[in-house]
């Protein structure tokens, strides 16, 4: 169940020796949250809130599809998180 997890630089930067690319093993968008916190503790206080919920100003996509922490990932999947973009 291996997926390729990617995460934007400004968080990768937080976490000294930390890689933008991973490959995890977990079923959901949660479960990779998880897998990215036991290898840098605290990085899944920066992708979600106390609700739970993924942070309004960041992005999460699956197979180049806009997904929520129950999304699941099958193997061999993509998972991108991203800053949000807004402006006027």
């Amino acid at each position: 169940m291996t997926v390729a997890v990617t995460i934007p630089a400004a968080l990768a930067r937080l976490f000294p020796g930390a890689p933008r690319h991973f490959d995890l093993d977990a079923a959901t968008v949660a479960a990779a949250i998880e897998a990215l916190d036991a290898r840098h503790p605290g990085m899944a206080d920066r992708i979600r809130d106390s609700t739970p919920a993924i942070r309004r100003h960041l992005n999460i996509f699956v197979s180049g599809e806009k997904a929520g922490l129950a999304t699941h990932l099958p193997p061999g999947s993509e998972m991108l998180v991203m800053t949000a973009i807004s402006g006027g």
